[in-house]
């Protein structure tokens, strides 16, 4: 059985949602993804971040209730996964940069890049605002993975504010390329 993550956990500080996030599993139908990357986006003051520019149609889900999926489409083709964090009302949000996708053999199959992430899953702008603290087809779990160790970067791929080191990366997933699935939760 799996414990899915709570609100209360999401309601936290981004930096330290973001950092949690790692060795956690994301689920999606039958699919179950070790989390080994993630990045923060905080506030109005962030100016890589979509709420930099304000409450809007498409930033709404940001400034709502912490634990829902926040997806949008980049350069047209590609879907991003984020979960919001911090208190309803303060826009912040995670995004999900790389997973290793588990699978019945090994090793498992390590996605980067979050379009790639969605692509795989076949994550889209459907599964936008959903409540990710209260739905077992599409949540994220703890797991009993301990990681400790990570490293902090500037976030990749953005123009604006990138001083901030709030990308959070596993450094070396060879050893989750080959855990064995048991220690994992299981669906039920």
């Amino acid at each position: 059985m799996y414990n899915i993550l709570k609100k209360s956990f999401y309601k936290q500080k981004s930096l330290d949602v973001a950092s949690s996030l790692l060795g956690k599993m994301l689920l999606f139908n039958q699919h179950k993804g070790i989390i080994t990357e993630t990045e923060a986006y905080i506030g109005q003051d962030d100016q890589a971040a979509h709420s930099f520019h304000g409450y809007t149609k498409r930033t709404a889900v940001m400034f709502g209730n912490p634990g829902f999926s926040y997806v949008y489409l980049i350069y047209g083709m590609y879907h991003c996964l984020n979960v919001v964090t911090e208190p309803e009302g303060f826009p912040a949000a995670i995004l999900i940069r790389s997973i290793i996708l588990l699978s019945k053999n090994t090793p498992h199959t390590k996605v980067n890049g979050p379009g790639k992430i969605c692509k795989i899953l076949d994550i889209t702008k459907e599964h936008n605002n959903i409540d990710m603290t209260a739905n077992h087809s599409f949540c994220i779990c703890d797991t009993n993975l301990n990681i400790d160790d990570y490293i902090c970067t500037p976030r990749i791929g953005i123009s604006k504010a990138t001083d901030k080191f709030w990308r959070f990366v596993i450094p070396d997933v060879t050893s989750l390329q080959y855990i064995d699935t048991k220690l994992v939760p299981t669906l039920t």
